[in-house]
């Protein structure tokens, strides 16, 4: 079995690697295509897979429209080089494209729901999986796989991920010291276009390191201010860093999960609803905060509760999710008409 995946996300690395090792373990390939767009092909070396990076990836409208030709045609050539018998994304308009060019079957995760982008790919991709938390009725059911988890649950599901309590080493604390993860988002995805998240950063940072270490984890650039804030540690080892974290307030959907996945409350502050996000929040895992107010009064009032309360809840939620990398792979065994 050969199998070409293209990443759009560093947490796209994360959904697919231990379907990546299972299959190479069986005697499959697996290449990944991707975009240099923030620290995905440092995640794709540290778990040494191989990959082909297409470049930068376009931020104004006009260069959207020209990366979609330019990457469909980069993925293209690469899988005429590569032939694979599988095409595996998280919502890739250029493996979808070249899946159909090539007719080879594309299955893609999706959670975003950015309807463009969706439109893009759905007319060449053969099963979309999403998580029973929630989706658009609009989408065709003879394409939809609907499973009971999360993204997130493909890599920080206990099976796969047990966080390194030297992380706390590394970052400087005592391993009983409480501290934050904050995370600032670029606001250049084509689904952030007209949203909104934290206002007055300087502020709230500065009010919250009055009485706990605040680490932030930025997409794009930091005020001058809160560069002495900024974490500094390789990206593989984030999770840890989130299991560990006493809270974490940030304006993207996936990180509010992934700390959901470890029992780590999490202040969502997006103006974008996300089906998960929200059946999270019923698990008491997530607190979306959509205006952004009120962010430390938030933040203390669930410092006040124990760590341990969060893992309960964590646990509750775990006890009703699969494990998504072994739905993956028994998907593509039942379904794939290739060797393994």
């Amino acid at each position: 079995m050969r199998v070409l995946i293209d990443i759009g996300h560093p947490a796209h690395v994360h959904i697919f690697k231990n379907f990546a090792k299972w299959a190479e373990e069986n005697g499959g390939k697996v290449l990944f295509t991707c975009r240099d767009k923030e620290f995905e092909i440092e995640l794709l070396k540290s778990f040494h897979f191989s990959y082909v990076n297409f470049g930068k990836k376009y931020k104004t409208l006009a260069g959207k429209i020209f990366g979609l030709v330019k990457f469909d045609l980069l993925e293209t050539l690469t899988a005429l080089k590569f032939k694979p018998d599988l095409f595996l994304s998280a919502g890739s308009m250029y493996a979808a494209h070249t899946a159909s060019l090539l007719r080879k079957p594309h299955f893609c995760f999706e959670d975003t729901f950015n309807m463009e982008q969706v439109k893009l790919y759905l007319p060449f991709t053969q099963k979309i999986f999403v998580s029973s938390a929630g989706y658009p009725k609009n989408l065709p059911k003879e394409k939809l796989v609907v499973y009971d988890g999360y993204h997130e649950l493909a890599y920080l599901h206990p099976n796969y991920f047990q966080p390194n309590e030297a992380i706390s080493k590394e970052l400087g604390i005592r391993k009983d010291e409480k501290f934050i993860l904050v995370r600032f988002v670029s606001w250049n995805a084509t689904h952030d276009r007209g949203q909104s998240g934290i206002k007055e950063k300087e502020k709230i940072v500065l009010e919250l390191s009055k009485n706990y270490k605040v680490f932030i984890s930025s997409e794009g650039e930091l005020p001058k201010f809160l560069e002495q804030y900024r974490l500094k540690i390789a990206p593989n080892k984030i999770h840890d860093v989130m299991a560990y974290a006493s809270l974490f307030i940030g304006e993207g959907a996936t990180m509010a999960s992934e700390c959901a996945m470890l029992g780590t409350p999490a202040i969502y502050i997006n103006s974008l609803e996300a089906y998960t996000i929200k059946e999270q929040e019923q698990f008491g895992l997530v607190f979306h905060l959509k205006d952004g107010k009120n962010i430390v009064q938030k933040a203390n009032e669930i410092l006040n509760l124990p760590k341990e309360e969060f893992i309960k809840r964590r646990d509750k939620m775990l006890a009703q999710k699969i494990d998504v990398t072994k739905f993956l792979i028994d998907f593509i065994k039942q379904n794939l008409k290739a060797k393994y």
